[in-house]
């Protein structure tokens, strides 16, 4: 009889403390992955929410602009920008920024103008997609106008109506335009559905008198590359321009994932010490009552070394039939939580932190190593709980072991 056939006949023993030994480690394994998908799914939501509406992987401005903000702070070289994001196949929006006034019949509100190229926000992420109601601006310039969907609400307009724009040009003049609302942004973030409205780059450049003039270039890899290694390759493409990747113009969501992501390796810790503990418990008991035993077969001759073997065996068996389990269980809920999802909307809110709105939808994220991980550290948890109820069972005195009642 080898080893293995060893300790499961040992398991079966005892089986309604083996049960509840499978039930609980089996539980907290399934826990782990599922937890485990379920941050994943948000700190991912939240991210993607960052980087696909709006501000992209990284972004390109003029030195000092994210302080001040002016428009009067634009990019010298803006076309060695793009010029380099297309030789290394990086999406690439130009955008030109300015302040101001909005007003629909007896409603206005102060506002940032965002001059935009159509095509290439398409390009660039989700948000031409990510629409309330309407479309989003044509590629030719008509004067026509995305709004943020409070601010549509502020203003008490849907598609269609007409909204008169009060602007103060480059060169110091006041304009005023008439602009029709296209289409209204689903909710993305305060910044964006409070204080934002989307008009043609074109269109922006003679309202504002500011010819060429660009602020910002927003840029994203969907992925092919890292934000950090994506700074790393736009850096010095224009003359003192500034490169920063997301988490650096978002520092509060970068921090809030960094928290989830932190939150997920403490319940882990949690849940592993418990089940430690577990086999622990299991594997002291089941030493204690084999005492005589153990005692016998080292009068026959066993080694130390193989009743260490013995006991870590049967807990590695006991901790592999646990895991199965919890691993079944664990994949089953997580791929259910991906693909149908928690519906959130039914508590009658959104949520949003640090100005980023998250789906209404919950969707955890199944990955391979967020299964396979709680799986092989459970079992090296149990292995290794094991060595002390099996050290001190080959501590064994034999005769004191044959006596003891």
């Amino acid at each position: 009889m080898n080893t293995f056939q060893i300790a499961f006949r040992n398991l079966r023993r005892n089986r309604t403390r083996t049960s509840i030994s499978i039930a609980t480690i089996g539980i907290a394994t399934a826990v782990l992955i599922l937890s485990n998908a379920l941050t994943l799914g948000m700190v991912d939501d939240a991210s993607r929410n960052v980087i696909d509406l709006g501000v992209g992987e990284a972004q390109v401005h003029a030195p000092g602009y994210l302080v001040e903000q002016s428009i009067h702070d634009s990019l010298k070289d803006p076309d060695a920008v793009l010029a380099r994001a297309r030789e290394r196949g990086v999406a690439a929006a130009p955008r030109a920024l300015a302040g101001g006034l909005l007003a629909a019949g007896d409603k206005s509100a102060g506002l940032r103008f965002w001059g935009i190229d159509p095509a290439a926000e398409r390009e660039l992420g989700k948000l031409p997609r990510h629409l309330r109601s309407g479309q989003f601006l044509p590629d030719t310039p008509d004067r026509r106008v995305v709004l943020g969907g409070g601010l549509a609400r502020a203003l008490a307009v849907g598609v269609g109506a007409e909204v008169a724009m009060v602007v103060q040009g480059l060169d110091g003049s006041v304009s005023t335009e008439l602009l029709r609302v296209s289409g209204v942004l689903d909710n993305v973030g305060e910044a964006i559905d409070r204080g934002t409205a989307l008009i043609d780059r074109r269109d922006f450049e003679q309202i504002f008198s500011a010819p060429g003039k660009v602020h910002e270039i927003a840029l994203s890899t969907h992925g092919r590359m890292s934000a950090d290694d994506l700074v790393a390759t736009m850096s010095g493409a224009s003359p003192g321009a500034e490169v920063k990747s997301w988490r650096a113009l978002k520092p509060a969501v970068a921090s809030v994932v960094d928290i989830w992501e932190g939150s997920t390796l403490i319940l882990a810790v949690i849940f592993f010490l418990a089940a430690g503990l577990g086999v622990l418990n299991t594997m002291l008991m089941a030493s204690y009552e084999r005492i005589p035993e153990f005692g016998t077969i080292k009068a026959l001759g066993a080694t130390p070394g193989r009743i260490v073997r013995d006991v870590a065996a049967e807990a590695f068996v006991l901790a592999a039939l646990s895991t199965a389990l919890g691993a079944a269980l664990g994949t089953g809920l997580a791929w259910l939580a991906e693909t149908r999802g928690l519906d959130l909307s039914v508590l009658g809110t959104r949520f949003s932190f640090s100005g980023v709105t998250l789906q209404s939808v919950w969707r955890a994220k199944l990955t391979p190593s967020g299964v396979y991980g709680p799986v092989v550290l459970m079992l090296g948890v149990a292995v290794a709980a094991a060595l002390y109820p099996a050290i001190k069972a080959a501590r064994l005195d034999p005769v004191k072991a044959l006596v003891h009642v």
